[in-house]
């Protein structure tokens, strides 16, 4: 039998809670086929006794409602579960690993408003899934094929609670951090978003020496990311001002992104963290290649300081999955997104809101400069988006001289370090061409002669 459409998007399941497909009784099939899955792919469990696989989640109030329905199909296939409670999802990768589980599931919706949830899968590495394994765990839940499979007696799972689990990834966080530095001397406002990092993070910086002001630590179930966090950062920075902090740090609902402020209020982003580590890590000779991962939306002024100071950037689709497959299979050890999503790969398996913020805090102690001086290390360029709303979206190879123009616009902007970038936006009638580059005439001129093309053509009225 063959289902309609995947549920499995770019990030695990994702929706509405308690509406097809984030509902209990999805969520139990889920932990059925999941149990399943990672015992056939295993020859044996990792803990060479039973099979086990960690839950976590963020503080939503549909998590218990998830958590309890995973749960009970994973216990039905004779695979233990472990609860860790509320943890950050780069917090259940590492527990995933460090408990020498079979796999981890963690309950997150990470940005979206509370009334959303999803699921999300960590294989026993601590990496997310790869798209066979998804396909193999989404066919089992439509087809049927595991309902004949029933332990009885003994042969059911156990279930287990970790108490230490926030304990054992505020550890395993430290020691990103140099252990000759502390944060002394720097006052931090922090925003936790009321999510999952609400504990862990204020632990760690508290640890290691931080003055700290923090807010978005009072979860009720249904405040998560509620003008707060990484999605609001307006606020963080009007805090840094008010109470002249050295810097300000916000969090996602479940911290695998991270945003910054400087101490002046400006907002430091994803490219702004690249950069700063990325020239860091070039300089220490400690960039895998010489090579930084980005996706097509970062900025191209990233591309040129990294260039310059002898290293390159390799970019790929949006999406965190995509920048961890290219940096697994290249072999790199930094990338990320403007978004806040970063991956430093030589201290976590996914992206890590509360690692990345300690390396730049690393940079800042280490250098002694304040953040807005490290974040001068690059120059953004202009950059122009601009919409054509078509009545149609025909490919854009059938379009007379479109492609053309986008590769003459990219001949002529790149050898000043920027680019030109067209598609199809995924959720409106509009065509999407952003233009970046040093000279705001240059992308004038280029995004009008591209943009009347496609309008020419395919362009809708009004």
């Amino acid at each position: 039998m063959s289902h309609p459409k995947r549920i499995f998007g770019t990030d695990g399941v994702r929706g509405r809670a308690n509406i097809e497909p984030v509902t209990a009784e999805t969520a139990l099939r889920l932990g059925r086929a999941a149990a399943h899955v990672f015992r056939r792919r295993a020859n044996q469990a990792r803990n060479r006794l039973r099979y086990r696989i960690v839950i976590g989640k963020d503080t939503r109030l549909s998590g218990y409602m998830l958590e309890n329905a995973l749960s009970s199909g994973v216990l039905s296939m004779g695979v233990d579960v472990v609860f860790i409670g509320p943890l950050p999802s780069p917090g259940v990768a590492y527990v995933t690993r460090s408990l020498r589980a079979d796999a981890g599931i963690v309950i997150t919706a990470s940005h979206n408003p509370y009334d959303d949830n999803g699921i999300k899968f960590f294989g026993p590495d601590g990496y997310k899934l790869a798209d066979d394994i998804e396909t193999e765990i989404e066919d089992l839940v439509f087809s049927g094929e595991i309902e004949n499979i029933r332990p009885t007696a003994g042969e059911i799972g156990k279930a287990f609670r970790v108490d230490d689990a926030v304990g054992r990834y505020v550890e395993h966080a430290k020691t990103s951090f140099p252990r000759g530095l502390t944060l002394e001397g720097l006052r931090i406002v922090l925003d936790c978003a009321h999510g999952a990092a609400y504990k862990s993070t204020p632990a760690v910086l508290q640890e290691l020496g931080a003055e700290l002001i923090v807010f978005g630590n009072q979860p009720n179930g249904t405040n998560i990311n509620l003008e707060c966090g990484s999605m609001h950062p307006q606020n963080l920075c009007a805090r840094v001002r008010e109470f002249r902090a050295d810097l300000g740090i916000a969090h996602d609902g479940d911290a695998d992104r991270v945003l910054l402020c400087d101490e002046f209020g400006n907002l430091i982003d994803g490219d702004d963290i690249l950069a700063i580590a990325g020239l860091q890590m070039l300089a220490d000779g400690t960039l895998n290649k010489k090579t930084v991962v980005a996706t097509v939306m970062s900025n191209a002024g990233l591309d040129a300081a990294v260039q310059a100071a002898g290293g390159q950037v390799v970019r790929t689709n949006v999406g965190d999955k995509n920048v961890i497959d290219r940096m697994l299979a290249d072999g790199l050890n930094l990338g990320g997104e403007q978004s806040g999503h970063l991956i430093f790969r030589d201290h976590s398996t996914t992206g890590d809101g509360l690692v990345a913020a300690l390396q730049i805090l690393s940079a800042m102690k280490s250098q002694g400069k304040p953040l807005s001086q490290l974040a001068r290390c690059w120059k953004r360029f202009p950059q122009m988006v601009s919409n054509v709303r078509v009545r149609e979206k025909r490919p854009f190879e059938e379009l007379d001289g479109v492609l053309d123009l986008v590769d003459q616009a990219e001949k002529a902007l790149k050898p000043l370090g920027g680019r030109a970038f067209l598609r199809y936006s995924g959720t409106e009638p509009k065509a999407r061409l952003l233009v970046e580059g040093p000279d705001q005439l240059e992308l004038d001129r280029w995004s009008q002669l591209i943009c009347q093309s496609i309008q020419r053509q395919v362009g809708a009225p009004g």
